[in-house]
């Protein structure tokens, strides 16, 4: 007997990814299809993603996209908290994990920081996704497990090592965040428009808001990483 979706979520979070047993399909013209796998079903989540942004998946949407149905996924995935753990998974297994170097800790961190970033950053809004990651999830651990490494390695203290890592990812996935809906929010003239129009009762505002409003690229990011990072010695 195959296992079921929780028990190969199980053993996920205790040995490693377990393979799905495909799922044969015929087209409506008898032609095969390709099979339901979890994998296939990670890659189609992805490509929705991508396109068309975190929000727009659901697991109606992805079974829309496979051509099947939705009873079909849940013989794969648990349900859409399972998937948004494989996602979350996926993206971590791709990052560079450096051997702890004590003499180069700030650095090592700050580049594990930038790479998750740049991989949410694929796919618009899936770091919603990872503030429910399963923490018992391997790919996800591996991650954390690197992250400790070089902290402890800096000789940060265990606990400050432990809560610091738990700061930096909420950071990079609210980061991410926010990026996906940067064309929802106002642009940099319309945000110094709108501070010139203010009272006077705002004078540092007003004279700031050069200060409030520049950086390009990611330079809030590394500023606001390295901040951090500099905080814990």
């Amino acid at each position: 007997m195959s296992p079921t979706p929780e028990e190969r979520r199980a053993a996920r979070h205790q040995f490693g990814t377990v393979a799905s047993p495909p799922t044969a399909r015929r087209g409506p013209s008898r032609g095969s299809k390709q099979p339901i796998t979890v994998d296939a079903i990670i890659d189609t989540a992805f490509g929705i993603v991508a396109r068309e942004g975190y929000d727009a998946l659901t697991m109606r949407r992805l079974a829309t996209a496979l051509e099947t149905g939705s009873s079909s996924l849940y013989a794969h995935v648990v349900n859409k908290e399972d998937l948004d753990e494989l996602l979350i998974g996926r993206l971590c297994a791709e990052i560079d994990l450096p051997e702890p170097d004590p003499g180069a800790w700030r650095e090592q961190i700050v580049g594990v920081c930038a790479q998750l970033r740049d991989q949410y950053l694929r796919y618009p809004g899936i770091s919603q996704a990872a503030f429910a990651a399963a923490p018992s999830n391997l790919d996800t651990l591996r991650l954390s497990e690197g992250m400790l490494a070089i902290l402890l390695a800096g000789d940060i203290a265990p606990q400050t090592a432990a809560w610091a890592i738990d700061a930096l990812t909420l950071y990079v996935n609210a980061y991410c965040l926010e990026a996906s809906l940067e064309n929802r929010r106002p642009g940099r003239d319309e945000i110094l428009r709108r501070f010139a129009a203010l009272p006077d009762t705002f004078p540092q505002t007003k004279r700031y808001a050069a200060e409030l409003t520049s950086g390009t690229g990611h330079d809030r990011f590394d500023f606001t990483v390295r901040l951090m990072i500099d905080g814990l010695v």
